[in-house]
């Protein structure tokens, strides 16, 4: 199930899955399926737009039904697709926290602020760290040239979240 949701929409199903799992940490398919039931008002087993956007009133988050469907893709979901999409709304968010976390870490070494990492940057925090020496000089060039994917010379966003994600893999 492939979900296309706009910025807006991601902030509002964050605040969603964020006061779940404050209810219930660890969210397993039984807890899902207690929610999914109590949901489930007219005990049909589906859970309808209108018992879902009920709920996210409750706890403060407000969809039109066009809005609720144009994020579902249906009018109404059976505990699978349920399940499937928030399973769909937790990886999004697992996607967008860890882009945030990169972006975060890669600001801390771009101390210009202009979208990219020099060497020089690179050894600067390096050095302030205590783990600068004229041998991390040649492995900061070395990495810099090994994921400058365009060979300006510097490592922008994206090459750096490719280093630290293939790093973080390896």
């Amino acid at each position: 199930m492939l979900i296309e949701i706009t910025k807006l929409q991601l902030l509002m199903l964050m605040v969603v899955v964020d006061l779940l799992q404050n209810m219930s940490p660890a969210l397993n398919k039984k807890d899902l399926q207690r929610i999914f039931e109590k949901l489930d008002k007219s005990g049909d087993g589906f859970v309808s737009l209108e018992e879902l956007k009920r709920l996210l009133l409750r706890i403060g988050v407000e969809f039109s039904l066009q809005e609720l469907e144009s994020l579902v893709g249906k009018p109404r979901l059976d505990l699978d697709e349920f399940l499937s999409f928030y399973d769909s709304i937790s990886n999004i968010i697992e996607e967008e926290e860890e882009e945030g976390d990169l972006a975060k870490a890669f600001k801390v070494f771009d101390l210009n602020g202009d979208g990219l990492i020099s060497c020089e940057e690179l050894e600067s925090v390096l050095g302030r760290l205590g783990l600068w020496d004229q041998k991390s000089g040649q492995d900061c060039r070395r990495m810099i040239r090994f994921y400058d994917t365009n060979f300006d010379g510097f490592l922008d966003f994206d090459e750096f979240k490719s280093m630290m994600l293939r790093t973080v893999s390896s």
